[in-house]
């Protein structure tokens, strides 16, 4: 018999008694080694037995001796090719375990060695990436020769895979993995170009990280313990998992920290100014500021060493404060309409002081119920025509009810409107920061308009305001937006349109976006009306310029706010030395929302008609329904009232012609309108809401006119 045939004999005959007397086919074996110690199939059955028995020691020292006296073999790759995959899953099954055992027991430097060998039997670059990471954290040493050269291997393979996003597979990878790895091992010399280029890439991963559309989260639900991150702006209950990689492996803890932590240890590397210890962002603007001022004075060479520092640390602020502002004001937008019950706020401008008196002179009409009025404080005059809210320190409104944190949220952005400012304030700041900008392409990004947005509104800049809100609204329209049922988020830009035009005095135009909104609106409830009296007191402040509200952007928020801001756009009008019953009019229904408030202001529009003596506006009866209204305008028309002369029922001058021909009196009008207030007085129960959305949709045309 052959060596060859001995060989095999020996094999299968182990391979018959393993089953029934594992330690006689051992002993073969033994035998089999012995005789022939060169023979690969010998040494590979014997560790087949022993892996399959799942002894650790025995299988490694085998595998050790195959991996040096039979590199070659196929076989031996495979298995290797098995443990090596093991030990980068996240599977924690019985035989994974074992593997990663067996691999345990082998020496540090032939680990080391079939780590680097199997690289080398990679083809796929994400493969091989992971691993090589294996050999850089196993073996720290190996960092100086593989670890910038793994970095950019998988920046090219971004780059050769035209990936849409920087939150990708082979970027996550060379951010979060590979770049520590190399920054933090000081035997690795970087010139301060590569770093700030290294920097570059991990602030754009981890920004477009944090900030990763529900959209695109949904494309692979799963499920997260609210513990699982502990960013601000926290993954939505959809783990969003990275194509290519693990869902274990697709979620990053704290990505904030980790960045902050990245432009830590750049600045170290590149010896930029020092950093005193553990400091707020609010610290970190101030020294940047400071820091900003003298750079002209600096040589070639640290100007750009403390431009990029200066840039670098307040953009990192300004992206921060930004994410954070947004992520609180519309949650939707990194969050996903099922993670947060909060409703999504809009900043416009104040119009609490909309129902504020306009210098009533209370002798000119007395009624029966005017002592009630009398005996309440005159408010402040009206400011509605003041927009000088340009000014730096504009107070934003908010109830603390929709917006709990809302002292947090206001810092943020204050803190990312200051960062911009600074970003801005130099031409080589601004370069700087727009050609990063142009990389990342931060003109797609809809939350960062929506940011920009609000802060030009705060900054009273209405005309570039007005223009960033269409590009919001192509924005919103060409990236599907998750919205809450009942939100208004997707008509968000046209409310806020309306309340530009408003503050510019562009009245019309404000009242066209306010009706084009209300069109999309399902009226509210209506709410019990509270009396003035047993409504909660504010303190009054004098206002210098105009305030800013963040308002819920919901139906039963939003609509008092478009009739607040038509009510202001008429009012003007109503209330001038010229006569106009028809702006009068509309005053009046608008008046009847949030009833006693604007009562004042009515007390002013019956003084105007009690000037006038006559008054029309043939519509009151269609929407006229709050019975202290009725009763006022009844009022007016007896003996005690003035006999004021009302022509409030349609048609009423052919009326009055009619009847003074066939009888010679008014008396059949008297009737009309008694009988029409009796009808009236039935409806007040309506729902308030639904009346003045019909004003609103039925008269678009009168309204719009009235204001040309």
């Amino acid at each position: 018999m052959s060596a060859q045939g001995d060989c095999e004999f020996l094999v299968k005959k182990a391979r018959e008694l393993v089953n029934q007397d594992p330690w006689a086919a051992k002993a073969w074996l033994i035998t089999a080694r012995t005789l022939y110690p060169t023979d690969f199939n010998i040494q590979y059955e014997m560790y087949t037995i022993e892996r399959n028995a799942e002894r650790t020691a025995s299988a490694g020292r085998l595998l050790y001796d195959m991996f040096l006296n039979f590199p070659d073999q196929p076989v031996v790759w495979h298995e290797i090719s098995v443990i090596t995959s093991a030990l980068r899953t996240d599977c924690q099954d019985k035989q994974t375990q074992f593997l990663r055992g067996l691999f345990e027991t082998l020496p540090g430097r032939i680990q080391c060695e079939m780590l680097l060998k199997a690289t080398e039997q990679c083809f796929n670059t994400l493969e091989k990436a992971e691993m090589l990471l294996l050999l850089l954290r196993r073996f720290p040493e190996t960092v100086v020769k593989h670890g910038v050269k793994l970095g950019e291997s998988l920046l090219d393979a971004e780059n050769m895979d035209n990936q849409e996003s920087p939150v990708n597979c082979f970027r996550k990878l060379f951010v979060c993995d590979v770049l520590p790895l190399i920054v933090n091992n000081h035997d690795v010399r970087l010139h301060s170009n590569l770093l700030y280029k290294y920097l570059n890439k991990a602030a754009e991963f981890y920004i477009s990280y944090v900030t990763k559309s529900p959209a695109a989260e949904a494309q692979h639900p799963g499920t997260q313990d609210a513990s699982d991150l502990k960013s601000p702006c926290k993954r939505s209950s959809q783990k969003y998992i990275i194509d290519g990689l693990t869902e274990k492996s697709s979620q990053i803890v704290d990505p904030w920290e980790r960045l902050f932590e990245m432009l830590s240890i750049v600045g170290i590397r590149c010896d930029w100014q020092p950093d005193k210890g553990a400091r707020s962002f609010a610290d970190i603007l101030h020294r940047m500021k400071d820091l900003s001022r003298y750079l002209s004075s600096f040589d070639n060479e640290n100007h750009v060493k403390y431009k990029n520092q200066v840039v670098y640390s307040t953009m990192l602020v300004f992206f921060k404060n930004a994410v954070q502002y947004v992520n609180s004001i519309q949650p939707s937008l990194v969050h996903g309409s099922s993670t947060s019950s909060q409703a999504s706020l809009v900043l416009l401008e104040d119009l609490s002081n909309v129902f504020d008196d306009v210098d009533i002179d209370r002798n000119k009409h007395i009624h029966k119920k005017r002592k009630l009025a009398e005996s309440r404080e005159k408010t402040m005059s009206s400011d509605d025509e003041e927009v000088s809210g340009k000014g730096r320190n504009r107070q934003v409104l908010v109830n603390k009810v929709d917006l709990p944190n809302s002292s947090e949220v206001l810092e943020s952005f204050k803190l990312a409107r200051e960062s911009w400012e600074l970003l801005h304030s130099q031409e080589t700041l601004e370069k700087e920061f727009s050609r990063i900008c142009v990389a990342w392409k931060t003109d797609t990004w809809l939350w960062l308009r929506l940011f920009l947005t609000d802060m030009i509104i705060y900054q009273g800049q209405y005309k570039k305001a007005i223009t960033s809100l269409h590009h919001l609204a192509a924005l919103q329209g060409s990236q599907q937006q998750v919205s809450s049922p009942g939100s208004l988020e997707q008509h968000r830009a046209l409310i806020q349109m309306a309340s530009c035009h408003f503050a510019m005095g562009e009245y019309r135009l404000a009242c066209e976006k306010v009706l084009d909104v209300i069109c999309y609106m399902v009226p509210p409830v209506q709410e019990s009306t509270k009396t003035q009296d047993d409504m909660p007191k504010m303190k009054t402040k004098f206002r210098k310029g105009s305030d800013l509200k963040l308002l819920p952007c919901t139906n039963k928020a939003v609509m008092p706010y478009c009739l607040q801001l038509m009510l202001a756009c008429f009012k003007l009008r109503a209330f001038t030395d010229s006569r106009d019953d028809l702006a009068l009019g509309h005053v009046i229904v608008l008046l009847q929302h949030d009833w006693p408030k604007g009562e004042n202001l009515f007390l002013k529009a019956v003084d105007k008609v009690c000037q006038q003596g006559n008054f029309q506006y043939e519509n009151f009866f269609n929407y006229v329904t709050n019975i202290d209204m009725l009763e006022e305008m009844a009022y007016l028309r007896t003996q005690d009232g003035g006999k004021i002369h009302l022509e409030l029922l349609p048609n009423q001058g052919m009326l009055i012609k009619h009847h003074t021909v066939t009888r010679g009196i008014t008396k059949g009008v008297k009737e009309d309108f008694r009988l029409a207030m009796e009808r009236q007085v039935s409806r007040c129960g309506e729902n308030l809401m639904v009346v003045l959305q019909r004003f609103c949709l039925n008269e678009k045309i009168i309204l719009l006119q009235g204001l040309v």
